[in-house]
């Protein structure tokens, strides 16, 4: 069974702060569907470029999303191993809690 260390820590903070707002969950729900362009995006989520491209920005700097550029516009599609990593390490979590045999450090 994995422990903490074998996880890098740093990447899965950086993709719970990103899911950590309702925008970029409601661009990931979207995503899920398969790829969309940005200009799908916009209309479809009622948001403007700019505030639509801070939160790609962030999905993608976290590992959550891949894009690619077709002409002048870029599509964008989540990133399954990104998914699969944080899965994983939120099951270990469960499977650690649920060990019979742990046993505390401190006693009293």
């Amino acid at each position: 069974m994995p422990t903490t260390t074998a996880y890098d820590l740093d990447a899965l903070t950086r993709r719970f702060k990103a899911l950590s707002d309702p925008h970029r969950l409601r661009i990931l729900d979207r995503l899920r569907g398969g790829e969309h362009c940005v200009c799908e995006l916009t209309g479809v989520l009622d948001a403007g470029q700019s505030l639509l491209s801070f939160h790609l920005k962030t999905l993608k700097d976290a590992g959550l999303v891949n894009d690619r550029r077709e002409g002048r516009w870029m599509h964008y599609a989540v990133n399954p191993e990104a998914l699969a990593e944080i899965a994983e390490f939120v099951s270990s979590l469960r499977r650690r809690t649920r060990e019979r045999d742990w046993k505390p450090v401190c006693s009293e």
